[in-house]
């Protein structure tokens, strides 16, 4: 059986140095999701308040958060390449910090994977592949990261066929942030017992 490449090295990040490029990248992807809708002929997929969508959503970033547990425990890579992702970015991070880890990227990157490529490539299969394949990209920090790619391009998947199935932008904006807060909470606290 061959060996796995070790866990990459990183120098680690300053809370104030996660914050600011939470920030900065959320602020990026909105630009660019504006961009988009200024200058392309994309339209922002419908974004409906309903107590429907909601629970739809918060079921579907339960269901996420289950399946990306179960594939943490067996897919060895995959748990290596999450560790190292999630010792970056949460562990200088406070619990209260963990609301901004759920909030921006779930709402920056729903608009504009979910809400304008997702529509402008088609809301159908190839729009849904094409828009999770950017979403998984946009998780890749290293070539040595590419087990976390896979599982976010698959997540991509998910999140782009409950918007094409329910033609509602809140159903993915609830599925990821809640992904986000609660694996992130998990890990943190995870984390914490093993101090």
């Amino acid at each position: 059986m061959a060996e796995l490449p070790e866990t990459p090295e990183f120098e680690p990040l300053s809370r104030t140095q996660v914050l600011i490029a939470m920030g900065v990248t959320a602020v990026v992807l909105l630009l660019i999701t504006k961009l988009w809708m200024q200058f392309g002929e994309a339209s922002l997929l419908s974004l409906k308040w309903s107590g429907k969508s909601v629970l739809i959503g918060l079921g579907l970033g339960g269901a996420i958060t289950i399946a990306s547990s179960a594939v943490y425990y067996t897919w060895f890579a995959y748990r290596q390449s999450a560790d190292y992702y999630l010792e970056l970015v949460l562990k200088p991070l406070i619990w209260l910090d963990v609301i901004w880890l759920g909030l921006l990227p779930g709402l920056s990157e729903e608009l504009l994977f979910r809400g304008v490529m997702l529509p402008t490539f088609g809301m159908d299969t190839t729009g849904v592949i094409f828009s999770s394949l950017c979403f998984g990209v946009l998780h890749l920090s290293n070539l040595k990261q590419w087990p976390y790619v896979v599982w976010a391009t698959v997540v991509g998947m998910a999140l782009g066929a409950s918007a094409v199935v329910t033609g509602n932008l809140l159903v993915p904006i609830i599925a990821h942030v809640a992904t986000n807060l609660i694996s992130s909470c998990i890990w943190k606290w995870n984390d914490r017992s093993r101090a």
